[in-house]
């Protein structure tokens, strides 16, 4: 695949790791005048992480859970929310991104929008290069200085994703906003009460919003919630899909009801 026509289109949103200057491509790396050097792999994705990834980083096996989960619609009613959230916002950045299938969303339908897929796990990485051509996949770490050029974006998305708020604003041009997706309390309840899993922080939202507030002023907050029928494959990819992969997996598991519970807050930078 190589240089992917996402990455064509998003390479004046980049930056060099090493030197912070602007990137060119050609047909197989990105290269800065100064003359740093990153190849394009092979998937299509650009990896300017400057090292290995750790070993928490989404697994193959995570990535392709969570692709299935979204293929079953599960949060279509989220994305489609995200799209209208995201309205009219054409150069869009999701750290965390994973399969890109929110991302996606946020660009909605016009053909000229670009978005950058930013995660620290090369699986994640190849599999949104080749979701949408208008979607660059770029391998960093969200907890280091973002590959990206100043006041660049319309909209940034952290969804169930680390936050890093002051190169959030850094990157994001003056009437962009940051939108960040967090778990309510009860969200996916019904998996955490039968299987034991990791739990949730009580005040998420209130405290994303503290946090975020040096940097940010909150626009716009939104609750969703829904329910849906799981089947046993469904949940056994919505445990394996994320940090609990890393633990041990239950054996067996059953179809249920299971709730979907997310608050969606907007910011704008200060």
């Amino acid at each position: 695949m190589a240089v992917t026509p996402g990455l064509r289109r998003a390479i004046e949103l980049l930056a060099c790791p090493a030197c912070s200057s602007a990137l060119s491509l050609d047909e197989s790396s990105a290269t800065c005048p100064d003359g740093h050097r990153f190849d394009v792999a092979r998937q299509g994705y650009l990896n300017l992480l400057g090292g290995p990834q750790p070993a928490n980083a989404d697994t193959p096996a995570m990535i392709a859970a969570r692709g299935r989960v979204h293929d079953t619609g599960v949060f279509a009613p989220l994305r489609e929310l995200l799209g209208r959230v995201c309205a009219g916002r054409a150069r869009i950045l999701e750290v965390g991104s994973g399969t890109g299938a929110y991302l996606q969303a946020a660009l909605g339908e016009a053909p000229g929008s670009v978005g950058v897929a930013m995660d620290i796990s090369t699986a994640a990485a190849r599999g949104a290069a080749k979701l949408d051509p208008r979607i660059a996949a770029v391998v960093a770490d969200v907890w280091q200085r973002f590959p990206l050029a100043d006041a660049g974006l319309d909209a940034v998305l952290a969804i169930f994703a680390p936050r890093n708020f002051a190169e959030f604003s850094r990157v994001l041009a003056p009437s962009g906003q940051l939108v960040v997706i967090t778990p309510e309390p009860d969200h996916l309840i019904e998996l955490r009460n039968t299987h034991q899993l990791l739990g949730l922080h009580p005040q998420k939202a209130a405290s994303v919003a503290a946090h975020a507030k040096d940097d940010f002023e909150l626009i716009d907050r939104l609750r969703h919630r829904s329910t849906f029928a799981a089947d046993a494959a469904l949940v056994a990819d919505l445990i394996s899909m994320g940090p609990n992969a890393f633990h041990e997996l239950p054996e067996t598991v059953e179809a249920t009801e299971l709730t979907v519970s997310v608050t969606v807050q907007v910011f704008g930078r200060r």
